[in-house]
């Protein structure tokens, strides 16, 4: 490493800890045990997620029943009943709790009535 600074500045073992320190300072650490991750994780990917998704949908699902004080495998159980895309609705409306409100997840919807056959119905 190349630097013009003295070499007393460079970040050494101690440096490196108040760096991480701050580096979380506005986050909270979330622990969870193995065991639960693992299940969850595999939860998702024998219903079709991404690895990555699977990951992804896990966390955002660990952290919320954290923060309602739910049991994971009791949501998983309440999960297991939905079909693909009632699970595809309940894991949106899961993200969008954790995401700022500017960036949330939605569905499009095909229009099913022609707005010209909408016009020629008289009531």
């Amino acid at each position: 490493m190349s630097t013009n600074l003295p070499k007393d500045n460079i970040i050494r073992g101690s440096d490196k800890e108040v760096t991480q320190f701050f580096d979380r300072y506005f986050t909270k650490s979330l622990n969870y045990p193995a065991n639960e991750v693992d299940a969850v994780v595999t939860f998702f990917e024998k219903r079709g997620f991404d690895n990555k998704a699977a990951i992804a949908v896990a966390t955002a699902l660990l952290q919320q029943a954290k923060i309602d004080n739910i049991k994971i495998f009791r949501l998983l159980d309440t999960l297991k009943g939905l079909d693909e895309v009632q699970l595809s609705v309940v894991v949106g409306e899961i993200i969008n709790y954790n995401r700022s409100r500017t960036s949330t997840l939605g569905y499009r919807r095909t229009e099913t009535v022609d707005k010209l056959e909408r016009r020629n119905i008289r009531v």
